[in-house]
C-alpha cells in the first residue's frame, strides 16, 4: 500500500491526531490528511474548514517537520466535502488510517469501517491505537479546556493553541 487517508474533522487538530498522522507517514509512502467538512456533526465545527486546513498544515510542519521535514513532505492536508469512501477513491487512496482511543472509539469506528467496506470492498481500514500519551486527548476536550480559560499547549501546537485562544475570546 502506498497512499493513506487519515480523515477527521480536526476541530481542532491534535498532538494525538499528529500522532496517528506521523506514524502512517513511517508505514505509507504518501499520506492524505482529509479534513472533512462535517457540517451535520452534533453544533457544527469550531473552526471554519478553510481555517481548520489551515492549522492542520501548519500542525504537520510544527510537530513532524521539526523531527524530519522528509517525512512531513509526504504528508499533505485536503479538505472534502463528500462521501469519504468517494474522496479516498478520488485521491488514490489505498487505505483509511483511523487512531482508535478506548474501546468506545471501536465500536463507531467498526461501524464505519463496515459501511465503507459496503461501499467500497478494496478500500482499506487500518487502525492505529492511540499511544498512552493521547489515550485521552480529543478535540471536544481541547475545546472545552480552552472555552474556559484552561491551559492546553501540552495538547497543541502553539498555532493551535493561539488559534483555539482567539476563537474562544470571540465567542
Amino acid at each position: 500500500m502506498s497512499k493513506a487517508l487519515v480523515p477527521g474533522t480536526f476541530d481542532p487538530i491534535t498532538l494525538g491526531h499528529l500522532d496517528v498522522i506521523e506514524r502512517s507517514a513511517h508505514i505509507f509512502e504518501q499520506v492524505v490528511v482529509g479534513v472533512a467538512a462535517s457540517p451535520f456533526k452534533g453544533r457544527g465545527p469550531l473552526f471554519s474548514l478553510d481555517e481548520r486546513v489551515a492549522l492542520a498544515q501548519q500542525a504537520v510542519q510544527t510537530a513532524i517537520g521539526a523531527k524530519d521535514s522528509a517525512l512531513a513532505a509526504r504528508v499533505q492536508v485536503q479538505p472534502f466535502t463528500k462521501l469519504l469512501v468517494d474522496f479516498a477513491a478520488e485521491i488514490g487512496a489505498d487505505a483509511i488510517v483511523k487512531g482508535l482511543r478506548a474501546v468506545t472509539d471501536f465500536e463507531a469506528e467498526f461501524q464505519q469501517a463496515s459501511l465503507n467496506y459496503e461501499l467500497n470492498p478494496n478500500l482499506e481500514t487500518m487502525f492505529i491505537m492511540a499511544s498512552p500519551a493521547n489515550m485521552y486527548l480529543s478535540s471536544s476536550v481541547v475545546k472545552e479546556v480552552a472555552q474556559v480559560g484552561g491551559r492546553i499547549a501540552q495538547w497543541v501546537t502553539p498555532e493551535v493553541a493561539e488559534a483555539l485562544q482567539e476563537k474562544c475570546r470571540e465567542l
